[in-house]
C-alpha cells in the first residue's frame, strides 16, 4: 500500500507538473496572441498587411471614367463625388518556431469629396487652365483579426475594430484641357495636403497623413452623330512618408477606361474598368512586414443623366466596379455617385 501510495503521489505530482506546464504554455500562448494582436494592429494601421499604407491611395480608383478627357467650358462649377467601398483582405504565414499566424481585415468606407472647379480664361499652350479644390469627409468601419495556432497547445484569436467619421486631407489641383472636334484631352496635377484628422493609434483614418502628388493624362473621343464614346486616363502617384508611422508608400500607377453609348443628350450607359499597379515597394521603418507591391483590376457598368432641377442644369453619374486580380490589397466592390452643377458660366448670368 505504501509503495502504491508513493507511486500514486509521484504520478499525481507528474500530472500536477504537466498541468502546470500546460497552464504556463497556455499563458505564453495568450501573451503571444496579445503580441500578435498588437502586431496586427500595427500592421493594419500602418498598412503592412496590404500594400500602400492602410491599403489606401491618394488617387481613388474609378474617379475618371466617362468623359475623362473633357474639361468644362469657362466658368465656376461645383461637384460632389461620393465614393463607397467594401472589401476584405486575408493572409497567413508559417512561424519559425512552429505553428502559423493568420491575419484578416474587413473594411467599409464612405467618402464624400465636395469639389470646386474654376475653368479660367487663361490660355496655356492653346488649352484652357482650370483650378480645383477638394475637401474630404468620410466614414470608415474597420474590423481586423489575428489568429495564432501552435501545435500541441492550441490557437488563440484577437479581434480589433474601429469605426468613426473623420475629416480627411484637402486636395488641390490644376488641369489644362484641349478640344479638337470629336477629341478632347487634358493633363492634370494634384496634391494631397496632410492636415486632416489623423490618429496613428486608430485603424479608421480617412486622412493619409502624408504628402502625395498625382499626374494624370486623359482623353475622350465622342462622336455626337453616332453617340459612341471612348474614354481613358492614366497616371502616376508619388508618395511622401507618414511621419507618425515612418511608412512610405511606393510609387503607384493607375489606368481607367470606359466605352459608352449616348442614347440621347440626356442619358448614356456603358462599361468602365480600372487597373492599379504599384511600381515600387513600400519602405521605411514602419513597413515591418516587407516592401509589398499592390495590384488590382476592376470592371463594372456606368450610367449618366443630365436634367434640369428648376433653372439649374444637373449632371449625375453612377459607376460600379467589382475587383479581381488582386495582390496585396483589399478586394471588394466600389461605387461612385457624382452630382455636378454650374455655379457661373459667362454669358449665362440671370
Amino acid at each position: 500500500m505504501g509503495d502504491a501510495n508513493s507511486m500514486e503521489v509521484r504520478h499525481f505530482g507528474k500530472r500536477r507538473r504537466w498541468g502546470a506546464r500546460r497552464r504556463w504554455m497556455a499563458l505564453i500562448c495568450r501573451k503571444l496572441v496579445a503580441g500578435v494582436a498588437g502586431a496586427a494592429w500595427l500592421a493594419l494601421s500602418a498598412g503592412s498587411a496590404v500594400a500602400a499604407e492602410g491599403g489606401s491611395s491618394f488617387y481613388l480608383l474609378g474617379q475618371r471614367s466617362q468623359g475623362a478627357g473633357i474639361l468644362p467650358p469657362e466658368g465656376a462649377f461645383f461637384s460632389i463625388p461620393n465614393y463607397i467601398y467594401s472589401g476584405d483582405a486575408s493572409g497567413s504565414t508559417n512561424l519559425a518556431f512552429g505553428g502559423s499566424l493568420s491575419l484578416g481585415v474587413d473594411a467599409d468606407l464612405f467618402i464624400t469629396l465636395p469639389t470646386a472647379i474654376w475653368v479660367t480664361p487663361v490660355d496655356v499652350l492653346g488649352g484652357d487652365l482650370a483650378l480645383t479644390g477638394t475637401m474630404v469627409l468620410g466614414h470608415a468601419d474597420i474590423n481586423a483579426a489575428a489568429t495564432l495556432a501552435i501545435p500541441g497547445i492550441g490557437e488563440g484569436t484577437a479581434a480589433l475594430s474601429d469605426e468613426r467619421w473623420a475629416v480627411g486631407d484637402p486636395a488641390f489641383g490644376a488641369l489644362v484641357g484641349w478640344h479638337a472636334e470629336n477629341l478632347h484631352y487634358l493633363v492634370s496635377a494634384s496634391v494631397n495636403v496632410p492636415v486632416g484628422d489623423y490618429d496613428a493609434g486608430r485603424l479608421s483614418n480617412i486622412s493619409l497623413n502624408r504628402w502625395a502628388g498625382d499626374i494624370t493624362g486623359a482623353a475622350t473621343w465622342l462622336n455626337p452623330k453616332t453617340g459612341i464614346e471612348l474614354s481613358g486616363a492614366a497616371g502616376v502617384t508619388f508618395n511622401g512618408e507618414n511621419d507618425e508611422t515612418d511608412y512610405e508608400t511606393g510609387t503607384e500607377f493607375h489606368v481607367e477606361a470606359a466605352a459608352v453609348y449616348h442614347f440621347s443628350p440626356a442619358f448614356s450607359a456603358g462599361v468602365n474598368v480600372y487597373h492599379y499597379q504599384q511600381l515600387s515597394g513600400d519602405s521605411g521603418k514602419g513597413a515591418t512586414l516587407g516592401d509589398f507591391e499592390g495590384r488590382v483590376t476592376a470592371v463594372g457598368p456606368t450610367v449618366s443623366a443630365n436634367f434640369q432641377l428648376g433653372p439649374v442644369p444637373v449632371a449625375m453619374s453612377l459607376r460600379y466596379f467589382h475587383e479581381f486580380n488582386v495582390r496585396n490589397r483589399l478586394e471588394g466592390d466600389a461605387g461612385w455617385l457624382t452630382i455636378s452643377i454650374p455655379l457661373w458660366v459667362p454669358g449665362q448670368e440671370g
